[in-house]
């Protein structure tokens, strides 16, 4: 059964979207089945693998509003292993339209739930809000991961988002826990950036990942070619950072592979 994983941050330009696409690539190259789910009406993640939103005829919204069956849609992309459920500006109006469905917060966790034995992980990219798309996506999810600019007002607005997710804890998903603070788009030439990092570790410690995505220009290339970075340039630091995260994020979860001499012994 897949670990659901929402990537979430109100703040808009923290590297959500690149994680999702990256992470999700990282993943299905060390051999897990990933299905990246993009539920911002911006549709940056699907841009961002390579699809042509005039061509999207269905999407999330038609899961949400419509009980599609998200098997049905679901694209495959260039990376093997990895599925994609596309967005459409359309999912601008499904807030308003949720609201007077019942169990409204549930909506993404029923969906979710006809193909989660499909998958080893379903990530979720949500808008830059804590609207209700967010509230099911957490309500959804097993875990979430924050990523965190390592920039000036870092911490800023996080008080709001751990709020929201103690409240989806509370009332709509006890079993809900922080993956992990993912340090972003860090820039090795700043004092800052550094500043940054220590702060996060202080005030968060465990929780923060050790791996680091560092500023690269390849990993800022790769969405205009519709690819993810590791397709872009395999050997960049972009493709590094996200590798070593999916591999911190799969031992973590216990996942990395059994190696050849423990097979032997077992």
């Amino acid at each position: 059964m897949a670990k659901i994983i929402t990537l979430a941050n109100q703040k808009g330009g923290v590297g959500k979207t690149t994680t999702a696409i990256n992470l999700a690539a990282s993943l299905a190259v060390l051999e897990k089945k990933v299905l990246l789910i993009d539920a911002d009406p911006q549709a940056n993640a699907t841009s961002g693998l390579g699809f042509d939103l005039n061509t999207i005829k269905t999407s999330i919204y038609e899961c949400v509003i419509d009980e599609i069956n998200p098997k049905d849609i679901a694209l495959k992309t260039e990376v093997e292993g990895l599925d994609l459920i596309p967005s459409h500006i359309d999912l601008v109006g499904a807030e308003i339209e949720m609201l007077s469905m019942p169990n409204r917060e549930k909506i993404f966790k029923q969906a979710l739930e006809k193909v989660q034995n499909d998958y080893d992980f379903i990530l979720i990219d949500c808008s830059p809000s804590l609207g209700l798309l967010v509230v099911n996506a957490l309500t959804a999810s097993d875990s979430v991961i924050i990523p965190v600019q390592t920039e000036y007002f870092a911490l800023e607005g996080l008080g709001k988002l751990l709020n929201t997710i103690k409240i989806i804890q509370s009332r709509l998903n006890p079993s809900l826990d922080i993956e992990g603070f993912l340090l972003t788009m860090y820039d090795t030439r700043l004092n800052l950036s550094n500043q940054v990092v220590e702060e996060v570790r202080k005030h968060f410690d465990t929780m923060v990942f050790d791996t680091i995505i560092q500023r690269n220009v390849k990993l800022s290339e790769a969405p205009s070619y519709g690819k993810p970075v590791l397709l872009h340039d395999v050997t960049s630091k972009g493709s590094e950072n996200y590798l070593n995260l999916a591999r911190e994020l799969l031992q973590r979860n216990q996942m990395t592979e059994i190696s050849e001499e423990e097979k032997i012994i077992n």
